[in-house]
Formats: structure tokens, sequence, C-alpha cells
């Protein structure tokens, strides 16, 4: 599995079209699902899973508001119950040759939250749209879950992978093996913790997550009185006992969490760390904080030659996730493995 900073063919996103994610906050994520295309065209090609006619009147409209150019921007009938396809998405590999393949891991909507009947087929479509191979694995798995540094090194966390409503059957080394064996990696390493709000019992993207192969960003809580500060220094003590896949100490950069955004008396899973690294933009969520600035600048420093596009995400939060829950990179290939 490469590295997200690595070059991407093209990124995958799902147009929302069931307001149950964003009740009360739908109409206002439209213009943000623009302003992503907008910002990842210039670097790559952007594909959409669009789910009916209706979604694709809307989707058009704010493309066009937002002044997306469309000349990389493709369009594909798939239908989709809702937007994360980082979770329900395909898993993308690279092999020695250059080719990539899909891999199609199980998906339960974390824990049999929400439908999923039509997402469970999404790495499906998308290996008829691309013709590239399909490798089914035997594990749950969101790509929300996992984090790589495209050397043989892992990032995940013990609160969603050992919950026991995904794989209550596997053990620990069953499921090491599996991402072992399926990913490409060599060493896994865990986490644990997860931040208040989170429905996702602790995906590794709203925690910690490498910027190079050496260095890892997690986000700290400043405040000793809010409910995350202890879980999050804990995490911080851990993450600077691991080692890479040669056994080297990673670098760790720290980064701060924006005050607490409330919707409607609950607390949301705001969080720097859900940012996506296209080829020529990164996409940061921003929460009108004062911590915004620091974000920027850390992320910047991370991504020297990459601009950063700090986009608003106190309205798409309210569907518990922001930019790399929305988006799949696909890696450039020299081919791709057939079906």
């Amino acid at each position: 599995m490469p590295a997200e900073w690595e070059p991407h063919e093209a990124t995958w996103l799902i147009w929302p079209h069931d307001e149950r994610h964003w009740p009360g906050k739908f109409e206002a994520v439209h213009p943000i699902w623009a302003r992503m295309v907008k910002e990842l065209e210039t670097g790559e090609d952007v594909r959409i899973l669009i789910h009916d006619d209706a979604v694709q009147l809307i989707a058009e409209s704010h493309m066009a508001q937002a002044g997306v150019s469309g000349q990389r921007v493709h369009v594909h009938r798939v239908l989709n119950n809702y937007s994360w396809v980082r979770d329900c998405g395909p898993i993308f590999l690279k092999n020695s040759r250059g080719e990539t393949l899909l891999t199609h891991w199980g998906y339960n909507a974390w824990g049999d939250q929400w439908d999923h009947e039509l997402d469970d087929r999404i790495p499906e479509a998308i290996s008829a749209i691309t013709g590239i191979e399909r490798v089914t694995a035997p594990m749950i798995l969101e790509g929300g879950s996992v984090d790589v540094n495209g050397r043989g090194a892992l990032l995940t966390t013990e609160n969603c992978l050992l919950n026991p409503n995904r794989n209550p059957n596997l053990t620990k080394p069953q499921m090491e093996q599996y991402l072992k064996d399926y990913l490409g990696v060599t060493k896994v390493q865990w986490l644990a913790g997860d931040i208040a709000g989170d429905d996702t019992s602790g995906h590794i993207d709203a925690l910690a997550r490498f910027v190079d192969s050496s260095t890892i960003v997690t986000i700290i809580e400043e405040d000793p009185s809010d409910e995350n500060f202890e879980s999050l220094q804990a995490n911080l003590r851990n993450l600077k006992t691991l080692t890479d896949q040669d056994g080297h100490p990673f670098n760790i950069i720290t980064l701060p969490l924006p005050k607490p955004v409330m919707w409607k008396g609950t607390r949301l899973p705001a969080t720097y760390a859900n940012f996506y690294i296209g080829n020529a933009a990164v996409l940061l969520p921003v929460f009108d904080d004062r911590n915004d600035t620091v974000a920027i600048e850390v992320i910047q420093k991370a991504f020297p030659n990459r601009r950063i596009a700090p986009i608003n995400a106190r309205d798409l939060i309210w569907g518990f996730g922001a930019f790399h829950c929305v988006t799949m990179q696909q890696p450039h290939a020299t081919s791709h493995s057939k079906r």
C-alpha cells in the first residue's frame, strides 16, 4: 500500500445524497464537495460516484458555482448509501512492476450503525469502472482505520480493530497477519484511544498520521480539563516508544485540537488530523478557531511542496468525518493489474 503522499492517478469521491448524516446542514455540504473538487483537479483526476440524475444536477450546479474546470473530473453513475468512500471504498495497492490492484475488505458501516448494502459493492463497482483487478480480503476493515508510511509500517488503533462489532472471531495476531498479507506491510503499530464524539470506535485518521516515512503528526489537547487531555497524552507517550519497519524511532510532531465544536448539544470529532494529501494540495479541515493558524503552519512545514487548502469543516464535521473520510487515493501506475 503506497503512502498517501506518493503520486496519485486519481482521487475518488462519492457525492452526498442522503441528508441523514447531516440533518439540518445537508445543503451546506454540497459547496464543500465542490471546493474539494476544485482544489484537487489542479493536480490529478477526480472521479465522482453519483447516485442518480437528481444528485448529478446538484453536483454540476455546485461545481459550476465553485469554478471547477472539469477537464480532469469524471462522473460515474453508481448507487450508494453514503459518502464515506475512505471506509467503504477499495484500498489500492501497487506492486514492484508498477501495476495497481485494489483490495475489497468487508464493510459493516462501523459496526452496523447505518445502511450499507449499496456501499458494500463500491469496490466492485470501481473495479468494473477501472478494469483493475479486485482482491477480496477476509476481514472487516475501513480505510480510515489504517495509515501507512509506504515503507512497510502501518498505524492503527486497538479501539477500532479489536472492537467486537467488527471482527469478533479474529484474534489480534490474525488481524495483523491479514494486514501484512493483503496490504503488503511488515510491521503493525497499535495505538489506544479515540477522541470525544468519534463514532468510528477510534479511526487512526482522527488521531495520528504519517507525513513522511519517518514522521508522524499526532493531535494533543492543550487544556488539562478537557475530556481528551489524558487519553491523547497517553497516545503521545505510546507514539514515542514506537519504531519503524527498520527499528528506528519515529519523529513525532504535535498538532493541537480546536476548541470543542458542538451542534445541538453533541460534541463533534473536530480534528486537524483528518487532512487529505492530494498531488498538488493538502485539504485541511479548519474550524474558525485560533488553532487553525497553528495547524496550517504545521501541515505546510510537513508538505513544503504542496499548497495547503484550509477549508471550513464546521458543517462537514456534523457528519462525524472530514476530508480524509470522504476521499480515497488511487496511486499512479505504469499499468493496471487486469481483472
